[in-house]
């Protein structure tokens, strides 16, 4: 199984406030489904519960929620009450789509992280992990570390990170 993470994050780590992404950048959602393909997707319940109707679960892929409710139940996806059994669920490759406490929790087994940086000052209350020295960037879009302009005006760029030693993992 691979299992990558995938997130957008302002320089300062922001990914969320309030429970939404503060930010809009249409290239960014294209990216994310162009890299989760028909992947199985892994989030926790407040991730899937901010999730537009429509969105909800997100076409072609698995989606997994896990959350220590019991009982509760998503139309369309796979309820787990543990990373463990998310990911045991998730069968082959699968990647962690939020929130901050799921990132948390499998930054560690992870092989790969896509991580879309969003040069904006946006406030926030939910944060990304950090990246320690056991990961490389491996591919860089715009490759020379410029940024793109998004239609909407933010700047992105997209970064994929290898894992490269598990030394670093405590």
């Amino acid at each position: 199984m691979t299992l990558g993470l995938i997130w957008a994050q302002t320089l300062a780590g922001v990914i969320g406030m309030d429970g939404t992404i503060p930010w809009r950048v249409p290239e960014d959602s294209a990216h994310f489904r162009s890299v989760t393909g028909t992947s199985s997707v892994v989030m926790g319940r407040r991730t899937w519960d901010s999730l537009p109707d429509r969105f909800r679960p997100l076409p072609e892929r698995r989606n997994i929620v896990v959350t220590r409710q019991p009982g509760w139940h998503a139309d369309g996806a796979v309820v787990a009450d543990s990373v463990e059994a998310a990911l045991a669920a998730a069968g082959s490759d699968a990647w962690i789509i939020g929130g901050s406490e799921l990132y948390a929790a499998t930054i560690d087994r992870a092989d790969v992280l896509e991580v879309t940086e969003i040069d904006t000052d946006a406030p926030g209350d939910t944060f990304a992990p950090s990246i320690d020295d056991g990961w490389a960037a491996r591919l860089r879009e715009p490759s020379d570390g410029s940024w793109r302009q998004s239609r909407t005006g933010i700047r992105y760029r997209f970064i994929r990170y290898e894992r490269i030693s598990r030394d670093t993992v405590t």
